[in-house]
């Protein structure tokens, strides 16, 4: 019989978490070692719920729905109500964008981390250029780095994933046995198979998958000894303006150099300062769909645990 759990209030929790999608939530509380019963509030505007990873007991929002402005709202309320938070996190799924020009070959369910850079603070936010063009953007704001004690963990981190894999597989495996109904909610490895990196110019045909898609069109890869998901680290793109267009994301890539774009992280940073850690479950290409967002997720809810583990209590 597992023993009580302890009597928590607001102030007990120190790690903040914020999910854009019922998707993300899951796998962040597959990965909880245990759940809290939700506080009695009267005030809470927003959707909570508690646990603990590791030494940390976390607090995670789930926002009502995708976009910058939304997210703002939620991290403000989230803020006002848990005064005790060392840091915060956006946990999520984001379109990957790699440049293998510059061997940063980023992979369906590899996991993208902000970190600055000499140019941006981790995140840069961009949309449409003025005249809102077909392939002019913007950059539309100037966002804060994430806190120092969360940019000393992605350090250590950085170096240590130089020698050995994360341990993230460690963290699915042992979500997987707790939970073994999300095996078939797909948050497991989709397959080499089902990754492809379509040439810039070839659209996609067909219905929701790439099965009628023409294979030659891919981009050839190196293939790689396992699944074990990598971890990059640099800037995220953030906007509310949708991306799934090659010669889009390239333009982007080409101006920005970010490794991923979402649709979160601006409306949060410079009033909620986090770290923000994405799944790659799409290139951001016409051939997007939903397949691989659970893996997605379940990978950045593994290095989100990764992170707690590492930073100190």
């Amino acid at each position: 019989m597992s023993p009580p759990l302890p009597d928590l209030t607001h102030d007990d929790y120190t790690i903040a978490c914020i999910c854009p999608m019922g998707v993300e939530l899951a796998a962040v509380e597959g990965m909880m070692d245990e759940q809290h019963p939700n506080l009695p509030s009267s005030i809470d505007k927003n959707t909570y719920t508690f646990g603990r990873m590791g030494a940390h007991n976390i607090v995670v929002a789930v926002m009502p729905e995708a976009g910058n402005d939304r997210a703002a709202a939620v991290a403000t309320q989230l803020s006002n109500d848990f005064q005790s938070i060392k840091f915060s996190l956006l946990i999520g799924v984001g379109g990957g964008i790699p440049d293998l020009a510059r061997d940063i070959d980023i992979r369906l369910g590899d996991v993208v981390v902000s970190r600055p850079s000499n140019r941006f603070g981790g995140v840069v936010q961009f949309d449409r250029g003025k005249d809102h063009s077909y392939n002019q953007f913007e950059r539309t704001g100037m966002l804060q780095k994430p806190p120092d004690i969360l940019l000393s963990t992605v350090q250590r981190l950085e170096a240590l994933h130089a020698r050995v894999d994360s341990r993230i597989p460690v963290f699915l495996e042992e979500m997987l046995a707790r939970f073994p109904k999300m095996r078939k909610r797909n948050y497991v490895y989709q397959g080499a198979t089902k990754d492809q990196l379509f040439q810039i110019e070839y659209e996609h045909i067909g219905a929701t998958d790439c099965g009628d898609c023409d294979s030659s069109q891919t981009v050839e890869r190196e293939v790689r000894d396992d699944s074990t998901p990598v971890i990059h680290y640099g800037t995220i793109g953030s906007s509310n303006v949708v991306i799934r267009d090659s010669v889009k994301r390239e333009i982007l890539k080409a101006d920005l150099g970010i490794l991923c774009v979402e649709m979160e992280a601006a409306g949060l940073i410079n009033n909620f300062p986090c770290l923000v850690i994405r799944g790659i479950c799409d290139y951001a290409d016409s051939h997007k769909n939903k397949a691989w967002q659970p893996y997605a997720a379940a990978t950045a809810a593994g290095h989100l645990y990764v992170t707690g583990e590492d930073t100190g209590g």
